[in-house]
């Protein structure tokens, strides 16, 4: 089991929460993901060897938001 944390600055209010939390959350092997708003970071807990960074990164950047810090 992986847990990382991730700088996106662009979060700020709960419809970034529930996109970023949806997207990243429908990918297989992520066993929890949890957005701070005040924060603007997101906490990924995943399946080592089912998913990798790359794709977690696509997937909130595919929502309109950028990754700071990977």
């Amino acid at each position: 089991m992986t847990e990382l944390t991730l700088s996106v600055p662009d979060i700020s209010c709960g419809h970034c929460k529930s996109s970023i939390e949806g997207a990243v959350g429908a990918l297989a092997g992520i066993t929890g993901v949890e957005v701070d708003i005040e924060g603007r970071t997101v906490d990924v807990t995943f399946e080592d060897g089912s998913v990798d960074l790359p794709t977690i990164v696509d997937a909130i950047e595919g929502q309109g938001y950028t990754v700071a810090d990977r």
